[in-house]
C-alpha cells in the first residue's frame, strides 16, 4: 500500500469558488420559495378560471314547484318590475304599446356584438342582464354596450339558482358582478334579474326572502310579461311570435344574447323590432318604465341606441371599487391567457410521457433480448487488470464495506482511494484495513471531479472503474463492466446502481425509480447510442479517452453527465452492461433526498448547456447532439417541469369536476406507470413486492421531484452555484450477495 500526503494536517482558507459557492447556497432558500409560489400562482390561476366557468362552486340545482304563502299577492298579480323604496314592495308594469327588450347570459363574444348591431340600426335601447363571471371574461363587449346607451343589471356572476344559496352566497355574487361591472364599464348598476326567473307569480317562499333582501340592498327586481323561448331554437316565426304580447299590451320581453347558439334569435330580432313598430309600439329600457312611473325619483333616460350619458339605474365606480374591478379584469385577463396554453401543455405533456412509457418498453425489450442472446458476445474476453477509483470525503462509515466488496473481485484490480480533504479520519481506516492492493492518495479538499481526476492520473492500468465511496460491488461486477471494452469503440461502460436501503418507505421509493426511471432510460439511451449519464456510483472509461477530453471537469454540478457527453463528442461509443450491479446508499431523509437530486438535475442542466454546440457536431460524433440532446430535453427537463399539470389538473378536476373520471384517468396513468414499472423490475430481476409503494410513490414523492426540479430551473434562471454537497452516510449497505 502507498500512501500520499501532500496537506496532511493543514488547513486551508477557503478559495473564492468556495466563498461564492457559499454565497449562492445561501440563496437556495429563497429559490425554494419562489419555486412554490410559482406552483401557487398556477393553482390559484385554476381555481380562478374554474370559477368564471362555475366549476369551482358551481350549482346546477332549480327549484320548482315550491309553494307561495308567503308571498303578497299584490307581488305575485304585479308587474315585472319589483322595487322596494321606502322599504315597501311594489311592483311597476309596463305601458301600453311599450316593449322593453331584455337579454339574459351575455356578454357572449360572438352573438353579442351582433345584437348591439342591430339594435344600433334600428336605434332601440335595451337593457341586458350580464353573468359576472362573462362580464370579466369579455370586458370590452359591456364598454361597448354601456357606450351605445342600453341599461345592464345583474345576473348574478355564476348563474345560480340564489333559492339555494346562503345569504353570504347571494352577496358574493352581487358584489363580484358589481366589481366585474366596474372593471369593464366603469359603471355600477341597480337592477338585478335572477337566474331561472320568469314571471313574478313564480316568486316562491324560497325566493322571496332573497328579493326582500336585495331589495333592502337597493336592487330593482326584473322579471317578464312575455318570454321568447328563444333558448328552444323553435324558428324565427315562432320566435316572433312568442315575443310578442296580446292585445296592445306593454311587456318586458325575454331573449337570450348567449347560453348557447343563438342565430334565430339574431334573425328574429329585426323582425320582431319592425313587427311591434308597425304596430304603433315604443321602445324603453327598464329605468325609463320606472321614471315614466316615477318621474321625480331619477333623470331623464336615453330613449334610443348611441347615446352616453349614464342611465339612471347606472352608477359611476369610483375609488377603491374602481381599481378593484380593473384588477379583476387584470386576473381574469391573465387566467384566459394562461389556462389555455396550459391545456395545451397538458396535452403536449401527457403525449409526451406516453410516448416515453412506448419508447421506453419497446426499446429495453429489444435491447434485453440483443443483450441477452446466447450468440451475443461483445468479442474476446477482457482479463486485463483495472483500476478500481474511490473518491472519498468523509466516509468513515462506509469506506470498510466499499473496499471488503472489491477485495472479494473476481477481475485483477487496483485500488485507488482518493481523500479528498476528509476531517473523519476515512484515509486513516482505508489504510489500516491493510488489503495489498490499495493506494491512498491524500489531497487537500477540491471537490469530487478534481478527486476522479487525481485517480485517474494515477492509474496504472488502461482500463479505470469509477464508482462512489457508499458504494459496494458485487464479486462479478467488475469483470461484467470491462467486458464491452472488448469492442474497440467503447470508450465508456455505464453499470447497473441498485439501491442498497431500500427497507424503508423512503429507500423504497428511490429503489423504484432506479430501477424504472434510469436503468430502463439506460436501455433505451444505449440502444439509440445516446447515453447521457455514466452514474457515479459505477461507471468504467478507458483511460486515453478520459485524458483525451480534458479529463473531469469542474465546470458542472455533474461531472459524471459532463464526461459522458464529452467522450459522445469525441466519437467513443457509450454503453450500459447491466449484468454489471452496484449497491449504492441512497439519501435516508427528505433534505438530503432534495440536496441530492438538486445538485443532479442542476448539474444536468449545467452540463446541457455547456455542451449545446453538440446540436451542431457532424458524423458519429453529433449522433448525441442530434438524438440525445433533444430527448434528455424533452424526457429529463420539459416534461418533468410541466408534469405537475397532470396532477394539478387531475385534482382539480377530482374537486370541481366529475371525481369519478377523474379517478379512472387516473388509474389508467398509473397502471401504464405500473406496467412499465412491472417490466423494469422483470428484467432487473427485482421482486415485484416493492411495487406496492409506487401508488404512495405517485401522491409524495413524485410531487418532490417535480418541485426539485423547478427549483433548479429557477436556479438555472437566476444564477448560482453549489459545490460537491456530502450526504449523511450510515454504512448499512454491506457487501451484497445478489439482487431482490
Amino acid at each position: 500500500m502507498t500512501t500520499t500526503t501532500p496537506s496532511r494536517g493543514r488547513r486551508r482558507a477557503p478559495s473564492r469558488m468556495e466563498r461564492a459557492a457559499g454565497k449562492a447556497a445561501a440563496l437556495q432558500r429563497p429559490r425554494v420559495v419562489l419555486a412554490l409560489l410559482l406552483l401557487l400562482a398556477l393553482v390559484c390561476v385554476m381555481l380562478l378560471d374554474g370559477y368564471l366557468r362555475a366549476e369551482v362552486g358551481g350549482d346546477q340545482r332549480v327549484r320548482t314547484g315550491a309553494s307561495a304563502g308567503d308571498v303578497p299577492d299584490e307581488i305575485l298579480d304585479g308587474g315585472p318590475i319589483l322595487t322596494f323604496r321606502g322599504g315597501q314592495a311594489t311592483t311597476v308594469s309596463v305601458p301600453d304599446k311599450t316593449i322593453v327588450l331584455t337579454f339574459d347570459d351575455g356578454p357572449d363574444p360572438t352573438w353579442t356584438p351582433q345584437v348591439l348591431a342591430v339594435l344600433e340600426k334600428y336605434s332601440v335601447p335595451a337593457t341586458f342582464f350580464l353573468v359576472g363571471s362573462m362580464v370579466s371574461r369579455h370586458p370590452g363587449i359591456v364598454a361597448d354596450m354601456v357606450e351605445q346607451g342600453h341599461e345592464v343589471g345583474i345576473h348574478t356572476f355564476t348563474h345560480v339558482d340564489l333559492s339555494y344559496q346562503s345569504e353570504t352566497r347571494v352577496r358574493r355574487e352581487t358584489e363580484q358582478t358589481q366589481l366585474a361591472l366596474a372593471g369593464a364599464a366603469g359603471i355600477t348598476t341597480t337592477l338585478f334579474r335572477a337566474p331561472y326567473s320568469s314571471q313574478t307569480d313564480a316568486i316562491d317562499n324560497y325566493s322571496w326572502p332573497v328579493y326582500k333582501k336585495l331589495g333592502q340592498d337597493g336592487y330593482t327586481s326584473v322579471f317578464v310579461d312575455t318570454d321568447s323561448d328563444d333558448w328552444k331554437r323553435p324558428g324565427v316565426a315562432k320566435i316572433v311570435q312568442w315575443a310578442t304580447p296580446e292585445k296592445d299590451e306593454g311587456a318586458s320581453v325575454l331573449f337570450h344574447d348567449a347560453g348557447g347558439e343563438r342565430s334565430q334569435t339574431i334573425a328574429a330580432l329585426p323582425k320582431y323590432i319592425e313587427k311591434m313598430r308597425a304596430k304603433g309600439y315604443t321602445f324603453t329600457t327598464v329605468s325609463g318604465v320606472v321614471d315614466q312611473q316615477q318621474p321625480q325619483q331619477a333623470p331623464a333616460v336615453a330613449q334610443g341606441a348611441g347615446q352616453t350619458r349614464l342611465q339612471a339605474a347606472h352608477r359611476e365606480a369610483t375609488g377603491t371599487l374602481l381599481y378593484e374591478g380593473k384588477a379583476l379584469i387584470a386576473a381574469v385577463a391573465v387566467a384566459e391567457a394562461v389556462v389555455p396554453t396550459l391545456s395545451v401543455a397538458l396535452m403536449v405533456v401527457g403525449v409526451a410521457v406516453l410516448g416515453r412509457f412506448g419508447m421506453m418498453l419497446v426499446l429495453a425489450r429489444r435491447h434485453h433480448r440483443q443483450r441477452n442472446r446466447r450468440r451475443f458476445r461483445w468479442g474476446p474476453p477482457v482479463t486485463r487488470p483495472v483500476s478500481v477509483i474511490v473518491p472519498a470525503y468523509n466516509e468513515k462509515e462506509c469506506i470498510a464495506n466499499t473496499l471488503g466488496s472489491l477485495a472479494r473481485s473476481t477481475h485483477p484490480i487496483e485500488i485507488i482511494v482518493v481523500d479528498d480533504g476528509s476531517t473523519d479520519g476515512t484515509a486513516d481506516i482505508a489504510e489500516s484495513l491493510g488489503m495489498p492492493n490499495v493506494r491512498v492518495i491524500r489531497q487537500a479538499n477540491a471537490g469530487k471531479p478534481a478527486a476522479l481526476d487525481t485517480g485517474v492520473r494515477s492509474a496504472r492500468h488502461d482500463l479505470v472503474v469509477m464508482m462512489d465511496g457508499d458504494t459496494v460491488f458485487e464479486p462479478d461486477t467488475v469483470r461484467q463492466l470491462v467486458q464491452p471494452f472488448a469492442d474497440p469503440e467503447v470508450g465508456a461502460v455505464a453499470g447497473n446502481a441498485k439501491v442498497g436501503n431500500r427497507t424503508t418507505v423512503i429507500g423504497a421509493w428511490q429503489h423504484i425509480e432506479y430501477v424504472m426511471g434510469f436503468n430502463l432510460d439506460r436501455r433505451m439511451y444505449d440502444l439509440l447510442r445516446c447515453m447521457p449519464t455514466i452514474p457515479g456510483a459505477i461507471g468504467a472509461f478507458r483511460r486515453e479517452a478520459v485524458l483525451q477530453v480534458g479529463g473531469m471537469s469542474e465546470d458542472t454540478l455533474a461531472e459524471d453527465t459532463d464526461i459522458t457527453i464529452a467522450l459522445h463528442r469525441a466519437g467513443w461509443r457509450v454503453v450500459y452492461q447491466e449484468h454489471a450491479r452496484a449497491w449504492t446508499e441512497a439519501p435516508g431523509s427528505l433534505k438530503q433526498l432534495w440536496s441530492q437530486r438538486y445538485r443532479w438535475s442542476y448539474g444536468t442542466m449545467q452540463a446541457l448547456w455547456k455542451h449545446r454546440k453538440s446540436l451542431t457536431d457532424r458524423g458519429p460524433s453529433g449522433r448525441f447532439g442530434r438524438v440525445g440532446m433533444p430527448l434528455v430535453v424533452l424526457f429529463q427537463i420539459v416534461t418533468p417541469v410541466f408534469a405537475p399539470l397532470i396532477d394539478v389538473f387531475t385534482l382539480y378536476a377530482m374537486v370541481f369536476v366529475d371525481l369519478r373520471a377523474s379517478l379512472l384517468a387516473w388509474a389508467a396513468v398509473l397502471a401504464v406507470q405500473l406496467l412499465c414499472a412491472a417490466y423494469a423490475f422483470r428484467l432487473d430481476g427485482e421482486k415485484y413486492r416493492y411495487l406496492l409503494m409506487m401508488p404512495l410513490q405517485q401522491l409524495a414523492y413524485r410531487q418532490m421531484m417535480y418541485l426539485v426540479l423547478i427549483h433548479s430551473c429557477v436556479t438555472a434562471l437566476t444564477g448560482g452555484r453549489l459545490r460537491w454537497q456530502k450526504l449523511k452516510r450510515t454504512g448499512e449497505v454491506g457487501t451484497p450477495v445478489g439482487t431482490g
